[in-house]
């Protein structure tokens, strides 16, 4: 048979314990299938009376943990994670019928239960059936061809000569090449539990415009925030600066005849606050976007923010190159945000910040030794953080348990 060379061989022998595990565990959720679909018979018909209607909801929630089971095996063998997408049954009796009516993956399930409940018992009996039986046969007639005489039986085969031995050989290595094929038939039914229990595209494409839906909403939460926060710094800083600036120079203005020392002194006094007002619109200016970020780029940003540390820091850069300005400006402010946190609420001793990735990824990783324990919590930094990456359709993790270390990290993609 065409791949069954010698090193052919080898290799389906390799697999072929871990596609009869496959194949024994998919005859047993077979036979689960076969449950699941006679109850689920059983609830419909009882539905055309009433009866069964109130169960309809529970019946499908109780053959869920089957499918997700299969997802699961199928996933890990496929190497590609299979997820469920299902809508929500909430609400009333009625709303949960209707949407288990419309939800498309409910007929997908019921799809795969069906064909799984028909196939699964019988390709699993084959897996194990396959390999005994070319044993058996191959081992009588070596039994028999030792000895060469007397009568023993193989198989519904009564091995008493040298033809029927060779025959007993022949069946036997035909079982041994079709057990062979295990593997093939475990990928198959991992194939056709990806095809049924995935969601369709629309589905997919559906979850991907309610999450792009949230994450454009807490971008622009967050850029009202930002704004506010401008203003507010403006109003309250800079802007009463430059207020009392305009009096101290009138008031210098009217003492400058009477009292020319004291306009002397109110005019360097308004200078002063002039200074001070400009050191707070740089600091405004900063918090929008460094100006090191665009003249520098991002490792010389940081490495001026771990500078300024409270506590002690280490920067690894792994020579990353320059990306969008926008990641490089959100990677900033998480970074700048992770440390002020870790300075308030961390007690730590030191603190590491990482940036790497490929081209088209940026990591940002920033740990401390603290006490852990850190939290996401609603208003906070670390949400903040989280919105930050969100909006550019990156994500966040944390990992702060008790005792520490906490370590915030964050990938932000790069490409357009």
């Amino acid at each position: 048979m065409s791949g069954l060379g010698s090193g052919g061989v080898v290799r389906r022998l390799r697999r072929l314990p871990a596609a009869v595990g496959y194949l024994l565990v998919g005859g047993l959720t077979g036979l689960a299938s076969l449950f699941a679909v006679v109850a689920l018979a059983i609830v419909a018909a009882a539905s055309l009376i009433g009866i069964g209607i109130p169960a309809l909801p529970e019946a499908v929630k109780l053959i869920r943990p089957l499918l997700r089971l299969e997802r699961r095996r199928a996933g890990t063998l496929l190497g590609t994670p299979i997820v469920s997408a299902y809508q929500p049954l909430t609400g009333d009796l009625r709303h949960q019928l209707t949407t288990l009516a419309a939800d498309p993956a409910n007929r997908r399930d019921l799809a795969w239960l069906v064909l799984h409940g028909i196939v699964g018992l019988p390709l699993a009996t084959l897996a194990v059936a396959l390999p005994l039986s070319a044993v058996q046969h191959l081992a009588v007639a070596s039994y028999w061809g030792a000895r060469a005489d007397g009568t023993v039986s193989s198989g519904g085969i009564v091995i008493d000569s040298w033809t029927a031995a060779v025959l007993s050989v022949v069946v036997g290595i035909i079982y041994g090449a079709l057990a062979l094929r295990a593997p093939e038939g475990a990928n198959a039914q991992a194939r056709v539990a990806g095809a049924l229990l995935a969601p369709d595209e629309n589905a997919v494409l559906a979850d991907r415009v309610a999450e792009l839906t949230v994450t454009r909403a807490a971008a622009l939460d967050a850029h009202g925030a930002e704004l506010r926060r401008i203003e507010r710094d403006l109003h309250d800083g800079a802007q009463a600066r430059i207020a009392a600036v305009i009096m101290q120079l009138g008031l210098a203005g009217q003492l400058r005849e009477r009292d020319p020392d004291a306009a002397d002194r109110m005019v360097r006094t308004a200078q002063d606050t002039a200074s001070a007002a400009l050191a707070e619109l740089r600091d405004v200016v900063r918090s929008v976007y460094p100006p090191v970020l665009s003249d520098r780029g991002l490792n010389s940003a940081v490495s001026a923010l771990a500078a300024r540390s409270p506590i002690p820091c280490v920067l690894e850069s792994n020579g990353i190159t320059r990306r969008p300005m926008a990641v490089e400006a959100a990677a900033y402010f998480v970074i700048a945000e992770a440390v002020t946190n870790a300075t308030k609420h961390s007690g730590a001793g030191a603190l590491s910040i990482e940036l790497g990735g490929p081209p088209d990824l940026l990591t940002v990783e920033v740990r401390d030794d603290g006490v852990g324990g850190a939290r996401a919590t609603d208003g906070g930094g670390l949400a903040g953080i989280r919105r930050r990456a969100e909006a550019l359709d990156g994500q966040m993790m944390l990992s702060s348990p008790a005792g520490g270390p906490t370590v915030v990290r964050v990938e932000l993609p790069c490409g357009s």
